[in-house]
């Protein structure tokens, strides 16, 4: 190929032929991929900067799942408050009425469905669990840290866990003597007061907890989307911009190819006049 001579027409019009071919190529990867930079090799410095700022943000993306399941794990707990809540207080209609009465019978029964709702304050305090951390079990192996940002050693907070069983947790004594005696009842009844108010204390604390995760979370998802912006701005291809270009270069090559075929068709003509 090397001995084969081309007219200075025909050679630029090739070489025109062949960069309008380059450059459709290039076109029709973007459109493919819809990314107008997909290596190092279409522009070093926008493809690492955008893979930086991906790394990023799918590292952030990762700590976001712990604290939405830390989250969960809140509402969890929070959950189960709000049901042995309604326990305590069924429990302190059930002193009241026994102070009410004199009957022992009675007052026995109503002692009796006292345990009962002491057993299901146990069942709820135990079942207030998340994904195998329960924050009102008690034992520090329940306490729930959240790491916040990607940094080593970064900032991190951390829920500490209650126990709400009845006797151990709240302080709710079973019920002495049946409540055969007035200052069994009235025992009772102040266990009961002192309960709900830690009961009032926990649910606040969980709260302002939830509160201060969550506006991290949102801090989180909102960085994640500026991050990722920012990455596809420097990667992303105009998809309206590349299809025009695509039908421009179409057009430049059907030219080319026109214009190709008229030079050669010239040197046709000059070879006639030798006899050719």
């Amino acid at each position: 190929m090397s001995g084969i001579s081309l007219s200075a027409g025909v050679r630029q019009n090739l070489l025109s032929l062949q960069d309008t071919a380059s450059e459709l190529s290039i076109t029709q990867n973007r459109l493919a991929t819809g990314k107008k930079v997909n290596s190092a090799l279409d522009n070093a410095n926008s493809f690492f900067t955008a893979q930086s700022l991906t790394n990023r943000a799918n590292s952030l993306s990762n700590l976001l799942d712990g604290i939405t399941n830390g989250i969960n794990t809140i509402q969890a707990a929070n959950n189960g408050i709000t049901a042995i809540t309604k326990l305590v207080q069924s429990a302190q209609a059930l002193t009241t009425q026994a102070q009410q009465t004199t009957d022992t019978t009675v007052r026995q029964s109503l002692a009796l469905q006292f345990g009962a709702l002491l057993t299901q304050i146990d069942g709820l305090a135990g079942d207030s669990g998340y994904n195998g951390t329960n924050l009102l079990g008690g034992a520090p192996a329940n306490n729930l840290t959240l790491t916040l940002d990607e940094k080593s050693g970064g900032s991190t907070v951390t829920v500490t866990a209650v126990d709400d069983t009845a006797t151990v947790g709240l302080g709710i004594a079973t019920a002495s003597n049946a409540w055969a005696g007035a200052t069994d009842i009235t025992a009772a009844s102040t266990n009961l007061t002192t309960a709900l108010t830690t009961l009032q204390s926990e649910a606040a604390t969980l709260s302002s907890s939830l509160s201060t995760i969550q506006i991290r979370a949102d801090f989180t998802k909102a960085t994640i989307n500026t991050l990722q912006t920012g990455s596809d701005a420097l990667t992303v291809a105009d998809s309206n911009e590349e299809g025009a270009n695509l039908l421009a270069l179409q057009t430049r090559q059907s030219l080319s190819t026109t214009a190709l075929s008229l030079s050669a068709q010239s040197d046709k003509n000059v070879l006639k006049l030798f006899g050719g």
